[in-house]
C-alpha cells in the first residue's frame, strides 16, 4: 500500500471504483486503471464532490434520474455526461458497504455464491461484492438506460 493518503480525490475518466475502507487514515480506496489511491473522504463524499465539479449537486442528479426514469432506490448517477462518467451504487447510500462502480470500466459480473459476486473490470482488476449477480446486472442495465437517454435526448 502506498503511504500517501490524499485529502481529496477528483473523479476522472480513469476512476473505476470507489471502495469503502474503515481505516484511521483513510475511508476510501479509489481504484483507477493503473493505480489505487487512499482517500480521507467517504465514497459518497467523493461522489457528491464529483457532481459539484460537473455543475450539479448530487441531489439534483438523483432527482433528475428519478424524474426521467422512475428509479428511486440505488439510482445510478451521471457524474459527467460530457466526460462519459456514470457510476452506480452497490448498496443503499447509507449502507457502510456501499461501493460506487463506474459503468464504462466493467467487463463482466461473475457469480461466486448466491449472495456474492465479483465485478471484473476491463483492466483485469476484480472487485468482490456481497451482492447477488442479478442485482449488479440490474444496476448495469439501469446505468445503460440513463446513458442512453442522456445521450440521445429522449426527453421532450
Amino acid at each position: 500500500m502506498s503511504s500517501l493518503v490524499m485529502s481529496h480525490y477528483e473523479i476522472n475518466e480513469q476512476t473505476m471504483a470507489l471502495i469503502p475502507a474503515n481505516y484511521t487514515d483513510y475511508q476510501t480506496i479509489a481504484m483507477e486503471t493503473d493505480k489505487k489511491l487512499y482517500i480521507k473522504k467517504t465514497p459518497f463524499q467523493i461522489i457528491e464532490r464529483g457532481c459539484l465539479n460537473n455543475f450539479s449537486s448530487f441531489e439534483g442528479r438523483r432527482n433528475s434520474v428519478n424524474y426521467l426514469t422512475g428509479f428511486k432506490r440505488k439510482a445510478p448517477i451521471p457524474i459527467s455526461v460530457y466526460r462519459n462518467i456514470y457510476a452506480f451504487p452497490t448498496h443503499a447510500l447509507k449502507d457502510w458497504d456501499c461501493c460506487w462502480i463506474f459503468y464504462h470500466h466493467v467487463e463482466s459480473v461473475v457469480k461466486v455464491k448466491s449472495n456474492h459476486s465479483v465485478i471484473l473490470l476491463k483492466n483485469g482488476t476484480q472487485v468482490s461484492i456481497d451482492i447477488p449477480r442479478l442485482e449488479l446486472l440490474k444496476q448495469m442495465e439501469r446505468t445503460s438506460y440513463i446513458l442512453f437517454i442522456s445521450r440521445d435526448g429522449l426527453r421532450s
